[in-house]
């Protein structure tokens, strides 16, 4: 299996390619590759995303089946099943590489934020119980006024707090995570991406060692 930082290149040339029209997932997703991923497969990279139709890991960092370990929850949320998912993917398939991605435009940032400024809209208990995993990483914003941001700003911020917070929570949510983060390279690190763009920018360098 290849090193965090070898899997984070690659992540950042499919996506330099879907930026700029150049893919070539179709050399990846067809019958031969379908073979080829059949009884094994060893993904390089594991992304925790968002469920927004807009932000398809596979299409974004342009890679086909049996590439990405994929996670996607509105609002790029850490819950147990997440998580546990998470370690499967570490422990069974070596992959040394997580990616917690927000993006622009989220609905379930949008939702949180709109609760705390509006805080008796109506959400119905399953919403909420999302909305309730991102507030505590939005409500600091929130101090002092909101320090003169604009809505957009707000939004926008917000993403990456939450982002932040969820790598966090991987990091130091889970002994065995933390112990891989420790002893056995795997690194895990926030991004964001811009459905304006398509572009993705990570919100950190990995180590140089991998």
């Amino acid at each position: 299996m290849i090193t965090a930082n070898e899997a984070l290149q690659q992540l950042k040339e499919g996506n330099r390619r879907f930026v700029n029209g150049g893919r070539v997932v179709k050399d990846l997703s067809g019958h031969e590759r379908r073979d080829a991923v059949a009884d094994k497969h060893e993904p390089f990279a594991m992304i925790l995303g968002c469920s927004d139709a807009r932000v398809p890991s596979e299409i974004v960092f342009d890679h086909g089946l049996g590439d990405l370990f994929v996670i996607r929850v509105a609002g790029n949320v850490v819950a147990p099943s997440q998580v546990g998912s998470i370690e499967f993917a570490a422990e069974r398939f070596g992959t040394r590489l997580v990616v917690v991605l927000g993006h622009s435009n989220c609905g379930a940032i949008a939702a949180t934020v709109e609760e705390l400024e509006t805080p008796d809209a109506i959400h119905s208990p399953n919403l909420a119980s999302i909305v309730d995993r991102i507030r505590p990483s939005v409500e600091p914003l929130f101090a002092n006024g909101g320090n003169g941001r604009d809505h957009d700003e707000l939004l926008h911020d917000a993403m990456l707090a939450n982002v932040r917070a969820s790598v966090d929570q991987l990091r130091h949510g889970s002994v065995i995570l933390e112990n891989l983060v420790q002893n056995d390279g795997l690194q895990i690190v926030g991004a964001e991406y811009s459905v304006e763009t398509g572009q993705v920018d990570f919100l950190e360098s990995l180590p140089k060692a991998g």
